[in-house]
Order: structure tokens, then sequence, then C-alpha cells
């Protein structure tokens, strides 16, 4: 992945020093420099169309027009605010190296997101997840039965990200204890709580993981059918065989969230939990509690 936006932000004009400022973001995910070189690249194509060709002639007329440009191109709004926060913390690098005067993203402002409230399962799609049918197929083997199982848990027993599940090595849980150590965004570790079922699932994962393991597999826990580390791929692949309908890997650390807070969780332990850095991020899902409890009543009071 660094390889690769090495390359795109190589390829942007030299005046912007583009290759500088992806390398300054030290703590940043491989995910958020490649959407950061992405937009930047965009963004100084435009410009040069416009004949700015350097960050100096940028001002800020400049930016609201650019910003314009992608509403009238019908984005997403969420994508033009993900677009000028790109903007925004690039001219800030340029300011800080000398590059420009002036900031001219300075109260910058980008049109709010849809405000999506995020995808909670309801019972029965939950269970479908967690205790599929297909443990009576026989065709299946076990080692994968085992495996996904384990994969299913510890995204809805601890809430990881995908990405934090995929990354995950042997000395990564502690089972006896009942804890998982991850990586999350920036690089920050945070220890989380592993359910019951969770460790149970994994110790049976473990148990079968000799059978795919190769000279490759290093101390990887999670293993493809090559003996490989998973990828975030193969899991959306485990989530579509175990779904009635289509439904991403995150809805369950979306609904781990939500059932915390709807079991009267604080809103600071679940953002722990979830290695949310802003609170307001966590704060989300306390409008999915809100939303839920107002639909339990709508549907079952007699005079609601």
């Amino acid at each position: 992945m660094v390889s690769a936006v090495t390359s795109v932000s190589s390829a942007v004009d030299p005046a912007w020093r583009a290759a500088d400022f992806i390398a300054s973001l030290t703590a940043a995910s491989d995910n958020t420099k490649s959407a950061y070189t992405s937009d930047l690249s965009a963004f100084v194509a435009w410009c040069a169309s416009v004949d700015a060709s350097a960050p100096a002639k940028v001002d800020r007329l400049l930016l609201r027009r650019y910003l314009a440009h992608l509403a009238a191109r019908r984005f997403a709004k969420r994508s033009i605010a993900r677009k000028a926060a790109a903007i925004r913390r690039y001219f800030r690098w340029a300011r800080r190296t000398g590059l420009v005067a002036t900031d001219p993203s300075l109260g910058l402002r980008a049109p709010a997101g849809e405000g999506r409230l995020p995808r909670v399962l309801d019972g029965a799609e939950l269970r479908a997840v967690l205790e599929p049918e297909s443990r009576a197929d026989d065709s299946e083997p076990q080692w994968r039965r085992r495996r996904d199982d384990a994969l299913m848990e510890m995204l809805y027993g601890s809430g990881l990200r995908v990405s934090e599940l995929c990354s995950l090595d042997l000395d990564g849980v502690d089972c006896r204890r009942g804890i998982v150590t991850v990586w999350g965004k920036g690089g920050k570790q945070r220890r989380v709580p592993m359910s019951r079922a969770a460790v149970e699932a994994v110790k049976a994962w473990i148990t079968k993981r000799l059978e795919v393991e190769t000279d490759e597999s290093g101390a990887a826990l999670f293993l493809n059918s090559r003996g490989g580390r998973l990828g975030a791929r193969d899991v959306r692949r485990v989530m579509d065989r175990r779904s009635a309908s289509p439904t991403h890997p995150h809805a369950l650390r979306h609904t781990f969230a939500t059932h915390l807070l709807d079991g009267g969780a604080d809103l600071r332990t679940v953002q722990e939990l979830l290695g949310h850095s802003d609170v307001a991020t966590t704060q989300r899902y306390t409008h999915v509690s809100k939303e839920r409890l107002r639909s339990v009543y709508t549907n079952t009071h007699p005079r609601a």
C-alpha cells in the first residue's frame, strides 16, 4: 500500500511536494494516506486546469470554487467533506514548511455529510451470522467453519475493525484472560475484552489452524486456504456466505457498540473499546439506540 501511495504522489507536479506531504503523515494508516493522495492528486489536476500551477497561487476563493465544482459533479456530501479535510491538512502542512505564506484553507467549510446512522443487525440477522445453518453442511471443511465462527464472534464480541482483525497475530489473543490486543488507526494500541463465545471460537479455530498452516503463515492468527494471512476481502466473503442479504462486516462492529449502549454502558467506555479518538464519532450510536427505542415503542405500544 505504501509503495502505491508513494508512486501516485510522485506523479503530482513537484511544485506541490505531494510526496513530502504524504510522508509527513506518520501516524496515519495506509488507507488514510491512499485517500489523501487520491484527493490531493484530483485537486492539483483541477488547479492546473484553472492556471493555478503551484500552492502559492491558491486562495480561499479558488478553494470555494473547487468545492462548488465537486458539488456540480454530484459528488456525495460525505465525499466532498473528506476531500476538503485532505486539502485543509495539506495547506496546514504547506504553511508549516514554508511552501505558502498563508493558509488559504483556514475556515474553509464543506457541506456536512448525510449523517447516515450506522446499520445495526437485528436479532435474526445476528443469529444467521453467528449461528449459520451451514454448520450442518458436511461439504464445508471443518477448519473453515471454525475459522469463520471465530471471525464473526471477534467482530461482534469485541467490536474490532476488519483491518484490526486481519492483522491479529497469535500472541494478540489471550484466551486465558479473555483479552485481545489490537493496533488501531494511527498506530494506537488498545486491549479489548473477548466474549466467552469468542474465546471458545478462537480456541476451536487454533486447534484446526495447523491444517492450513504453511511456511508462509508466520504468526498470523487467521489464515486463508493457501495458508496466507486472511485479508479484508476474505472476511467480506465470509459475511456474504452467512448473510441472507448484503451486509458489510463493519455492521457487526456497529451492532457491538449499539448493544453496549442499549445495555447501559457509558459512552466514554464504548469510545475506548472502539478505539475512537473523538467521542463525537461514538456519539452516533446513541442516536441509533434512540431510534431503536422509538421504533419499539411505535410498533408495540397500543396507543403510540
